[in-house]
């Protein structure tokens, strides 16, 4: 729960609040974040926030938060991708192409639901042969781990 103000002003916003750490005294945080812009190429121009946090600088789209807010290399996030492992990437990229053969998603669900209304013949035969080898390899991965624990 918290409560944040936000001011803008030429070329940089202003955040204003109130943290604390593990219960500690409450701490007012008033500081800006700049703003950079960079063109388009359709036109127009996209604005940024160059991180906050010391000797960062960084370019980005989101600021985390935190004491300070920063951007997810400063908070030390990583996408959920970057902790997968290769059975769960491998069982992830299935299911992205069940959804786009219009199957019900989980590679338990078997791979004999029909080619989507509209889809050429040499595609649909193209992400199945795609789909079986993730799915082999995901399903082969599972069967390693289980093995582990005999």
């Amino acid at each position: 729960m918290g409560d944040i103000m936000v001011r803008a002003a030429a070329g940089h916003v202003v955040l204003t609040y109130r943290t604390r750490t593990n219960g500690g005294d409450w701490r007012d945080m008033d500081y800006p974040v700049q703003i950079d812009w960079t063109p388009c190429h359709l036109g127009g121009t996209r604005a940024w926030f160059l991180c906050p946090a010391r000797g960062c600088g960084r370019r980005v789209a989101t600021l985390y938060g935190g004491a300070v807010f920063a951007c997810r290399h400063c908070h030390g996030l990583a996408y959920p991708s970057e902790n997968e492992s290769a059975r769960d990437r491998a069982a992830r990229r299935a299911d992205k192409l069940r959804e786009r053969l219009g199957w019900p998603v989980g590679i338990f669900n078997g791979s004999n639901w029909g080619r989507p209304k509209g889809m050429h013949r040499a595609t649909y035969w193209r992400l199945v042969r795609e789909y079986d080898a993730l799915e082999a390899h995901a399903l082969g991965s599972i069967m390693d781990w289980v093995h582990r624990f005999r």
